[in-house]
């Protein structure tokens, strides 16, 4: 007789800060092997416009990598790369590979002088590749600058009262008084930009940027202050000389505002990134003919719901009637509401608390010991429902 779960489809997002969704696919094959041998396994690495998006699609879609020297946040020249789908006519830029927070020693944050200019000069040799589609995820960034630094590198220009350029940085934002957009590089207007984004803060206020996402990368109280009432500068100087409302627009705060700046200056349409990847990576094809779906990330909570990539790979699950199990690093409050877009079950790898440095180094194991322990489950089942088949033969 066959197995109920005879066909298993894996598409976990990154465990953040140990695993790339890539190594966690494989970490829970491995462990599901172990329980369930015959069964057949369909990797599918996720992600949701943070980490991993660009690889997820590249790896998809049979593209590949292409590495430049960009600035990082504070301006030095360091290597990143960013992604050509196979057929060569779509870039995918991360906003972390150039000015992500993980670029920084915690010493060195400071969002009142980070830069997104990397990745304005990541954009900028996306575009020498003659494509017709740039997608930008934006996650993980070590900045507040509203996207200044990124437009900056395209030619945009931002002008004090003195009609002097200002400094790099978000503490520079209110000071502004002019945004001249006549350099902007020309071939941004010969293409489709999709800005993948996975939260729906505005630009500035309780819930904008430098105040929910400021203090993380360094800013202190008065440096949030400063930052909040720099992005309410800017969002007056666009409407002034761009014409565009960016001040409630959802995902506008995303990336220390660099949700903003890409719609303003680049016309990037935001959508979530799930959504995106989703798309990229053929999802519900995947999905087609399998028996269960496991998904999961570093932690899995009440937020999830909420635009994150397992919610939606539950929800495309859902779709076809598919049961769907969560293996994650913790499972934290709220994790109760996965049920409501699919989740059957739900279980984390954490084995015990220990330092972040021996995390890195033991996730791997737990996360496979995991799994293993679920497709033990799995194979109980199957057990069961073939020993009620036999007794039910005639």
């Amino acid at each position: 007789m066959k197995s109920i779960f005879n066909r298993i489809t894996i598409a976990p997002n990154a465990f953040k800060g140990t695993l790339t969704a890539a190594e966690a696919a494989l970490c829970i094959k491995h462990g599901l092997q172990k329980a369930l041998p015959d069964a057949t396994f369909v990797c599918v690495p996720m992600a949701d416009g943070g980490d991993s998006t660009a690889a997820a699609i590249v790896d998809a879609t049979g593209g590949h990598w292409v590495r430049c020297r960009v600035s990082d946040p504070l301006g030095r020249r360091i290597s990143a790369q960013f992604g050509l789908t196979g057929d060569g006519r779509t870039a995918v830029v991360e906003m972390a590979a150039a000015s992500g927070l993980v670029l920084l020693k915690p010493a060195e944050r400071n969002p009142l002088i980070t830069s997104t200019r990397g990745t304005g000069e990541l954009i900028r040799a996306a575009l020498a590749k003659k494509i017709s589609r740039l997608l930008v995820g934006i996650g993980g960034s070590a900045t507040n600058d509203g996207g200044m630094g990124m437009a900056r590198a395209l030619g945009v220009k931002f002008l004090d009262a003195q009609g002097g350029e200002l400094p790099e940085g978000g503490g520079a934002l209110d000071k502004l008084a002019r945004i001249d957009i006549a350099g902007l590089d020309p071939r941004l207007k010969q293409i489709q930009m999709e800005v993948a984004c996975d939260v729906d803060n505005p630009l500035f206020g309780p819930r904008g940027a430098a105040q929910v996402y400021g203090p993380q990368k360094g800013a202190t109280p008065a440096m949030v202050r400063k930052l909040d009432a720099g992005l309410k500068r800017l969002a007056a100087v666009i409407k002034q000389d761009l014409g565009l409302e960016v001040e409630k627009l959802p995902g506008a705060g995303a990336a220390g505002g660099m949700g903003a700046g890409l719609a303003a200056f680049l016309k990037g349409q935001m959508r979530p990134g799930v959504d995106i990847v989703m798309e990229a990576v053929n999802l519900p094809t995947k999905l087609a003919g399998c028996d269960l779906v496991i998904t999961g990330e570093g932690r899995l909570d009440g937020q999830t719901i909420f635009g994150k990539a397992p919610a939606g790979v539950a929800k495309a699950a859902q779709k076809l009637g598919l049961p769907v199990i969560g293996i994650c690093g913790s499972l934290g409050t709220g994790a109760g509401k996965l049920a409501g877009v699919g989740f059957v079950a739900s279980f984390s790898a954490l084995e015990e608390l220990m330092p972040e440095a021996e995390l890195a180094k033991r996730a791997p194991g737990m996360l496979e010991r995991c799994a293993e322990q679920v497709g033990r489950l799995l194979a109980i089942q199957n057990l069961a429902v073939q020993q009620r088949h036999t007794n039910n033969s005639p």
